[in-house]
């Protein structure tokens, strides 16, 4: 699945994914290159089936393309660093917040929880929390 959906565009199963329904306190990194792409403090629960961020950690590591795939018009959402197909981005996500719903494929990302940033090299992120 991860496979399919980074590098084949592909798309899991909504609501039959890892981290739809997951609110630990932590980071998603891209799970081909590691680089962090989403805050656990942005994810929101949109109903969609995917996890759903109001924004990227890394604005600069998030490339959004034009896709007319399926007969519809949507913005992709890639990773710099490793082209990973993420998924795609809404304008219809909390207007208190960006107004954007970055709905993002579990099998793209890993988690990282917050107590365990330090030790895997991601402790620039603990000040993040406070």
């Amino acid at each position: 699945m991860q496979y399919y959906v980074t590098q084949q565009n592909g798309t899991e199963p909504p609501y039959k994914n890892e981290y739809d329904q997951h609110f630990d306190e932590g980071i998603y990194v891209d799970i081909v290159s590691g680089k962090p792409l989403f805050h656990s403090k942005d994810k929101y629960d949109a109903g969609c089936g995917w996890p759903s961020f109001t924004r990227p950690i890394d604005a600069p590591e998030i490339v959004e393309e034009f896709d007319d795939s399926f007969g519809m018009r949507r913005v992709e959402v890639r990773s710099k660093t490793a082209n990973s197909h993420l998924g795609h981005v809404f304008p219809d996500g909390p207007k208190e917040e960006t107004g954007l719903r970055y709905c993002i494929n579990s099998a793209a990302l890993r988690f990282v929880p917050k107590q365990d940033l330090e030790k895997e090299g991601y402790g620039d992120y603990l000040s993040t929390f406070e």
